[in-house]
């Protein structure tokens, strides 16, 4: 990942100077180190900064390595949203990529954020989804959450959903946190924890 080192009087000069120079706004960089010195005669810093473009292209060749490795080609559509990196990964091989309950895909996820912690200390985060499989996996949930609740609510039973991991037990919780009849909880420990979806009481 290249990376680029300014200098000025002040940090902030050393910034706008990066800025101008390659012809960017801020939002499109991150500063990893910042270095200030205060001589008698001279004062001087300098900052090392990444473009989010470098960061970009050095996640997808990391993919490709990876996926090269387990014998894939695949094509990537890749957006920034404030501050996600989301990765959409199209081939001929999706479920491969997305594996048992997207284990496999969850996993090529968590090895991005590790390559992006390991180099770049930010709040900046890597999303990774194979082709739609998120979002109809998102939508299959909340369609399940809103049934088995209108079933606990008649049935006054509480049910235990399967296991899921912390983002989509956090989908549950979310479409049914106003819910009028029904509270969800969530028990067990990692990998096997659950939401369970019970009655409120009259």
């Amino acid at each position: 990942m290249n990376t680029y080192t300014f200098e000025d009087k002040t940090i902030d000069e050393a910034k706008n100077k990066a800025l101008k120079e390659l012809n960017i706004n801020e939002e499109n960089i991150i500063i990893i180190n910042k270095t200030e010195k205060n001589g008698l005669l001279k004062k001087s810093a300098s900052i090392e900064l990444v473009t989010i473009d470098e960061i970009i292209n050095y996640l997808k060749d990391s993919l490709n390595e990876i996926l090269s490795l387990m014998g894939i080609e695949a094509n990537y559509e890749v957006r920034r949203r404030e501050n996600r990196i989301e990765i959409k990964i199209f081939s001929d091989n999706n479920a491969i990529l997305i594996g048992k309950n997207g284990r496999t895909m969850q996993s090529l996820q968590t090895i991005l954020r590790f390559i992006l912690k390991n180099h770049v200390s930010s709040d900046l985060s890597v999303m990774l989804d194979v082709e739609n499989y998120k979002e109809k996996r998102n939508r299959n949930i909340e369609y399940l959450a809103k049934k088995i609740a209108r079933d606990v609510a008649k049935t006054k039973v509480e049910t235990k959903l399967d296991n899921m991991n912390s983002y989509e037990r956090r989908i549950v919780h979310n479409i049914l946190s106003d819910n009028k009849y029904v509270y969800t909880v969530s028990e067990g420990e990692e990998p096997n924890r659950h939401v369970i979806i019970k009655p409120r009481e009259d």
